[in-house]
């Protein structure tokens, strides 16, 4: 290794590791054998492993060399994510499992054969240790007729139980336990149904929820104005043949995800027959209740993910990856990866704490080749799913630990110092992270679909007319470079700070097509990163618990942890500080160690969206509101988040009544109370923080609580 970079490694600034964080590392990432004995000796071997593996597709000459790099990148902030570090160089005792974290699945054909192919698809996508996300609003609504099976159609929902179950039941590689995204159309027929599925205990909880989210909708909403619930009209029905297509009050002509087996007109458009119109501020609130109460639906705005997306000229997406930062065409997959910014604060809780933006970006440099080598070895299962990742080479570099960061620079989360901040951080990680794709496409090749040539469309035009006052008509053939790097939207952003890369990407091509994204992190961020906040987020709390699954455990374990910056003042600053000091003590905390709780709704949306400026897929972003937050002050969030100009966004309330969630604060137990009937027909009321033997075992009274009632006590 250089001088250069030995000097560099002994600046990095670092404390030792919490037991719940090492404890994680063991479980989910540290390279076992088949008998559980361990590979990797301590976190560096784990590093030094992932260096080697990603260096490997360098040439013979230069794998040494830059696996030096990589190695150093790993030890000064970048953190791959979970599926490389867990995966990759692994392949002599897992030689099945893949180094992406999630896929999106194939579109959903409305038939029996397409929901059980996708099925098939999605366990072999598990079992290979990815999560995955699916659109269900392509299956026609509940009791809507069936003509090869003259019977009428148990809907979407139903055969999302299908799903559900797979998810639980296939053992997913490679440590981790399967994840899974379903969105739906909010313009459906069941679409209540899904905003309200999560009421029934234990159902669909391999999933996270999202609604599509259009422009007509919030105009509706907004204009108090009603909303007709649509779905494609059935050629093969007799009410086909004798239904008017052009009476407004029963059709619509709308986009379709396929327009296959459907009717068409001349633009392209499928006739839609309206089932029910519904005040579209009803539908509103029902959204918003639900996730004030159980935390989903989650919320995709998917025009604006479609209109900023950089492949919009080949693309029209319908689903994201689990967590929401990834929304991907069919067989897209997420490769994603975090770069830790507390690495980079000099004299952190001090007037001179400064952030070290030479360092930050030429981490970022060598972790966007790190990333783009993952391409090579990807490990997917489905050979759709490699011929996508190969022919765009899409990644998702975003950081984690910004809140902790903010907080090591005095800044409280949410302030105007700490957007300009994000919005910095953002900017540079996007600028940076082009300049190397130009630099790597001129090395090794451009991502194959920016070398194809395209035929100018008139829904090209519409979507984009400065293409025709640059002298395009439709028949024209133009290359996949110049529509992404000229026309992308997110592209032309670039181009504002820095014309010049953009044109040069617009004639080289870059290497890939997408290079940010802020995943949550949450596991990475506890386990590497010593627990610094996740994502984009501020720290749930200083010291909260974190339920965790343990094979062999009949309930979620409760395990402590503290977070990065007050280890870090503990370290640095006063050993005596206590976050439950009394205001005027010495021992206080300093006023900008916020958490969750201390930001308002709008300040989260506000972070979100100075990041978001700047990073080219999504952000999963999760506005954190105490219990007792009045829904009043919650309800129009959502609104909020869509003049912000953010693809998505999702809330969280603690209530006890609907499920505990991962993080549980200490002060939320306490206060919980929770009611168990006996054999006897007895009923006992418990804290959720006390601890009660039953069935052989020391459970937490919250965590039994949840697993019987969840159903999977005993399950794991």
């Amino acid at each position: 290794m250089s001088s250069a970079f030995k000097e560099k490694q002994s600046k990095t600034f670092n404390i030792e590791h919490q037991t719940a964080s090492l404890d994680i590392w063991d479980k989910k990432y540290r390279l076992k054998d088949e008998k559980g004995e361990a590979i990797d000796q301590n976190m560096d071997d784990t590093f030094e492993r992932v260096a080697k593996a990603l260096a490997s597709v360098e040439k013979s000459e230069q794998q040494e060399e830059w696996g030096e790099k990589f190695l150093w990148a790993l030890r000064s902030g970048a953190i791959p994510a979970g599926r490389i570090i867990s995966n990759a160089g692994a392949e002599e005792y897992k030689p099945a499992t893949s180094t992406i974290n999630c896929t999106v699945s194939g579109s959903i054909q409305d038939s029996m054969t397409g929901i059980l192919e996708k099925v098939t698809e999605a366990g072999l996508t598990l079992k290979a240790g990815c999560g995955i996300g699916y659109e269900f609003s392509t299956l026609r609504p509940k009791g809507a007729y069936v003509t090869g099976a003259g019977a009428y159609t148990s809907g979407p929902l139903s055969f999302m139980d299908i799903y559900d179950k797979t998810c639980f039941t296939v053992s997913s590689a490679g440590g981790r336990r399967g994840a899974q995204m379903g969105t739906f159309d909010v313009s459906h027929p069941d679409v209540e149904d899904f905003i309200k599925v999560k009421r029934e205990d234990g159902r669909l909880r391999q999933f996270n929820l999202s609604l599509l989210i259009t422009e007509e909708f919030i105009k509706a909403v907004r204009e108090d104005g009603e909303w007709p619930l649509i779905f494609p009209l059935d050629p093969s029905l007799p009410e086909s043949k004798e239904i008017d297509l052009n009476d407004k009050e029963k059709i619509i002509w709308k986009e379709w995800v396929k327009t296959d087996g459907y009717l068409t007109n001349d633009e392209g458009l499928v006739a839609c027959k309206i089932y029910k119109v519904i005040q579209a501020r009803k539908l509103w609130d029902l959204i918003m209740a639900s996730t004030y109460d159980y935390a989903e639906p989650g919320f995709i705005l998917i025009d604006k993910v479609n209109e900023m997306n950089n492949n919009w000229f080949d693309e029209n997406i319908r689903a994201t990856n689990p967590c929401g930062e990834q929304p991907l065409p069919e067989y897209g997959s997420c490769l994603l990866g975090s770069v830790n910014l507390t690495r980079f604060v000099n004299d952190p809780f001090t007037e001179n704490a400064s952030f070290d933006w030479d360092t930050f970006n030429e981490v970022v440099t060598v972790f966007t080749r790190m990333l783009d080598n993952v391409v090579e070895i990807n490990g997917l299962p489905i050979q759709q799913q490699r011929n996508e990742i190969l022919r765009k080479r899409r990644h998702g570099m975003g950081f984690l630990g910004l809140g902790s960061t903010m907080t090591m620079l005095q800044m409280r989360y949410g302030s105007e110092e700490s957007l300009n901040f994000t919005e910095n951080v953002s900017k540079n990680l996007a600028l940076t992270g082009w300049k190397a794709a130009l630099e790597l496409s001129k090395e090794k090749g451009a991502a194959p679909i920016l070398t194809e040539d395209f035929i100018v469309s008139k829904e090209m035009l519409n979507h984009r007319p400065e293409m025709l006052d640059d002298g395009f008509v439709v028949g024209d053939k133009i290359k996949g470079s110049v529509l992404h790097a000229k026309y992308s939207k997110y592209m032309q952003k670039i181009a504002s700070e820095d014309p010049e890369l953009v044109d040069e990407l617009s004639k080289v091509g870059a290497r890939f097509t997408h290079h940010s994204s802020i995943a949550p992190t949450g596991t990475i961020s506890l386990s590497i990163g010593n627990n610094v906040s996740n994502g984009i987020e501020p720290s749930f709390a200083h010291h909260y618990f974190r339920n965790v699954i343990r094979e062999k455990k009949k309930t979620k374990e409760k395990v402590d942890v503290y977070s990065f910056e007050l280890l870090s003042y503990l370290d640095k600053i006063n050993p005596q500080a206590d976050i439950n000091a009394e205001q005027d003590s010495d021992n206080r905390l300093p006023d900008y160690f916020i958490t969750a709780e201390d930001v308002s709704p709008r300040q989260h949306v506000d972070v979100q969206s100075a990041s978001q400026k700047w990073i080219d897929s999504s952000i999963s972003k999760t506005a954190n509101v105490p219990t007792d937050f009045e829904f009043e002050d919650f309800k129009d969030i959502y609104l909020y988040a869509h003049e912000k100009g953010l693809k998505g966004c999702t809330t969280f309330r603690f209530n006890p009544e609907a499920f505990q969630g991962v993080l549980v604060k200490e002060k939320d137990l306490k206060n919980t109370m929770y009611t168990f009937v006996l054999d006897d027909g007895e009923e006992i009321e418990v804290p959720g923080d006390e601890e009660i033997e039953y069935d052989g075992e020391t459970h937490t009274a919250a965590n039994l609580f949840d697993a019987l009632k969840e159903g999977y006590y005993g399950k794991f």
